[in-house]
């Protein structure tokens, strides 16, 4: 699979404890943008943030959490990733998502050329 040099980033943000269906909606929306066959996801955790309700949510030892914030990152085609939002919409019930346009430099394995 290719991806064209103008693409498109989708973030989501929302809760480690977030499910969906009784399975971690981190873990969901993964299996579901793989069975979109998007060209890939990426989930961060964080180890502090906020969001809408300013709590913290944080790793610190005095204070800790089990809500800690997640980012899910899908790069793919403007088309392909609009065309996944109605099926992310069914999935997420509060946290914020964005999109912005990207620049693909690098897509797989990249080959180095010895000189001849």
């Amino acid at each position: 699979m290719t991806l064209p040099r103008d693409a498109m980033l989708l973030r989501a943000f929302f809760g480690e404890d977030d499910k969906y269906k009784g399975r971690p909606l981190y873990e969901a929306i993964v299996m579901k943008a793989r069975e979109a066959h998007l060209a890939g996801a990426t989930v961060l955790r964080g180890p502090i943030g906020f969001g809408h309700s300013s709590r913290i949510h944080t790793t610190k030892i005095l204070r800790l959490s089990e809500d800690l914030p997640i980012i899910i990152e899908i790069v793919d085609t403007e088309e392909k990733i609009k065309a996944f939002l109605p099926a992310l919409d069914t999935m997420m019930t509060s946290g914020l998502v964005t999109l912005e346009k990207v620049q693909v430099l690098l897509y797989g394995a990249h080959v180095k050329h010895e000189p001849a």
